[in-house]
């Protein structure tokens, strides 16, 4: 590979590693542009300046994965031009071209492809349609009308669809609102279609959403707290989804396809509120911004708009390369309940990067794992469904199959091939069951035999051919083995050296070490994989713990996050150890949250030979 092309290739991951996490606001504060994190809680920072100081009215601009747009309103009066940002590097606004009309209070959305700006006024009321091709500079040209013409919209989008909604008449002195919800397929170009209407009629409130849903929140007439939401591929009337923090209008809003972002609002405020767009419910206070912010448009590389399962930009790395040693952190439970999945380089010390989500908020987990993809097992309340994860590029879970029982906290190992999760609880009783999945091959668990003992929060750890299953609840000090290639019934190991439930594992190709477990405890032990027996002990780890999760490359195992049992409860430390080499664990760096019940996997475990 060309000096060139590893550059390109390097400068391509970093700016997808950053796509899901970076969230920027185009504010109405001195042509600031400011940006926070949608993984890590935490104020906004400055990220650079818009080309001129512009009223900005609120909702989103556009934005591919890798690229922000802005237009309208100069603050002395309506302009033409589109200013444009990359999200991976901060730094000052650039010229990308004009509008086919200089108009202010317009709504934006952008796909991966193209970018769309809808309606406007501030001098006389358009319904004009204007588009763009988001990764090449130049002017708008016109796409078609909207089916009334309205300022102060807002607007989301699919990957295929956009939707507009509400806005004003532009009337003096007082502006009559609108409920109408406009649609049409990006693609394509022509008039927009009626689509339905929002539960209030509403002036400057805020639009953002995954691929399936678009949620729609705060606005004025008067001002108002309320979200709506709607399932974007079906026309239909919104419905009632909850309400933000405070009321307010003019509030800049984005999503990571996951969370949806409602950022400061008139009059003034600081606030930045989530909600999680797959449910209903209210919002909670997610962060502040730095300073009061009365009006913003927010974008983001991995909004609703964006097939982000298939990154269009993405071009192989030694990031997303298979086996290249990842470990990842997936989903589980503390300050709040997590879909996120986070990525980390086994071999380096450091932090985590995000690197994408479950398709739902999911804790007492499992996962087992290949080169490639991921297979998840469990949550709380017990569930049949197993989820995927791709490895080789980050996104999205996707439904992989079923297991052979509903069940929370299993056990799970894998071959290079195969994965196995054994026990659990259905959902509050000790099951015993054994099924496993192909992992290459998406479906249905298969039965595989029974465990020795009925259990749950059972460790999990193997060499390329034997499966070791240590400890669970009811406590139990009991390791079992299984040929993972052959399906029956598991067999008598040996003992931990105490009764453990939460307790987990790391393995090479020769040897397990079980970590932790109740009642939170900082012992490690290990066991030859290959020679039945009873533990050794290994060393501690740094602080006493259960209900983490593991990772590991061929040499190195991580253990990460968990509960202490005393204020702050869950941690979010990781720490690490040499599996060929007995000795205290030491610190690796630290998770995103702090948590327990997340699962853990890798792409380069010791059942993998590389």
């Amino acid at each position: 590979m060309a000096i060139w092309d590893i550059k390109e290739r390097n400068d391509i991951v970093r700016a997808n590693d950053n796509r899901t996490q970076k969230a920027v606001l185009f504010t109405d504060v001195s042509n600031k542009i400011k940006t926070f994190s949608m993984v890590s809680q935490g104020n906004s920072i400055d990220f650079g300046l818009m080309t001129k100081d512009r009223t900005v009215h609120g909702g989103t601009g556009s934005s591919s994965t890798t690229r922000g747009l802005i237009s309208g309103v100069e603050a002395s009066g309506n302009v033409d031009d589109i200013d444009y940002i990359e999200i991976a590097h901060n730094g000052n606004a650039a010229d990308f071209g004009n509008l086919s009309a200089a108009r202010g209070y317009a709504a934006n959305i952008a796909n991966n492809t193209r970018a769309i700006t809808f309606g406007g006024g501030n001098s006389g009321m358009k319904d004009i349609i204007d588009f763009g091709t988001i990764a090449n500079t130049g002017n708008f040209v016109d796409f078609g009308n909207l089916s009334v013409a309205r300022d102060q919209l807002a607007g989301t989008t699919s990957p295929t669809r956009a939707i507009f909604a509400g806005g004003s008449d532009g009337a003096s002195p007082s502006s009559n609102a609108y409920n109408t919800i406009d649609f049409c397929t990006i693609a394509s170009t022509g008039n927009a279609a009626d689509f339905g209407d929002l539960t209030v009629a509403r002036i400057n409130g805020g639009m953002t959403g995954s691929q399936i849903r678009g949620t729609f929140a705060g606005g004025q007439n008067p001002q108002i707290n309320v979200i709506d939401y709607i399932t974007i591929a079906t026309a239909g009337n919104a419905t009632d989804f909850g309400d933000l923090t405070a009321a307010r209008r003019q509030n800049g809003m984005m999503s990571n396809n996951v969370y949806g972002y409602a950022c400061g609002g008139s009059h003034s405020q600081n606030v930045i509120d989530r909600w999680l767009i797959a449910s209903t419910g209210n919002a909670t206070d997610w962060a502040d911004l730095d300073e009061d912010i009365g009006g913003s448009q927010g974008v983001s590389g991995s909004h609703g708009g964006i097939d982000l399962s298939t990154p269009g930009s993405q071009r192989p790395s030694a990031t997303y390369m298979p086996g290249s040693g990842r470990g990842f952190n997936i989903g589980g439970s503390g300050a709040s309940n997590y879909n996120t999945i986070e990525m980390l380089n086994v071999a380096t010390l450091g932090a985590v990067s995000n690197f994408g989500n479950l398709a739902a908020v999911t804790w007492h987990i499992a996962s087992c794992s290949s080169k490639t993809r991921i297979v998840t097992s469990g949550n709380d309340g017990a569930t049949n469904t197993l989820e995927s994860i791709e490895t080789t590029s980050a996104g999205i879970s996707a439904d992989f199959g079923d297991a052979t029982v509903s069940r929370r906290s299993p056990g799970a190992l894998s071959s290079a091939t195969r994965g196995v999760f054994g026990g659990g609880n259905e959902p509050d009783a000790a099951i015993n069951v054994i099924d496993y999945v192909t992992i290459a091959t998406a479906g249905n668990a298969s039965d595989f035999g029974d465990l020795t003992v009925a259990r749950a929060y059972a460790a999990g750890g193997n060499s390329p051919t034997r499966g070791l299953f240590g400890g669970g609840n009811p406590t139990t000090n009991v390791i079992d083995y299984i040929t993972i290639a052959s399906a029956g019934n598991a067999t008598d190991f040996g003992n931990l050296s105490a009764t453990k439930l939460g307790v987990r594992a790391v393995s090479s190709t020769t040897r397990c070490v079980f970590m932790a477990g109740t009642t939170r405890t900082n012992v490690m032990e290990y066991v030859t994989i290959a020679s039945a027996g009873n533990v050794t002990d290994f060393g501690d780890l740094v602080a006493a713990t259960t209900f983490g999760a593991t990772s590991q490359n061929t040499t190195r195992g991580l253990y990460m996050g968990g509960e202490i049992g005393s204020d702050p409860y869950n941690v979010n430390t990781v720490q690490y150890v040499t599996i060929a080499s007995t000795g205290d664990a030491a610190d690796w760096g630290d998770l995103a949250n702090r948590m327990q019940y997340q699962a853990g996997a890798s792409d380069n475990h010791g059942g993998l030979q590389g």
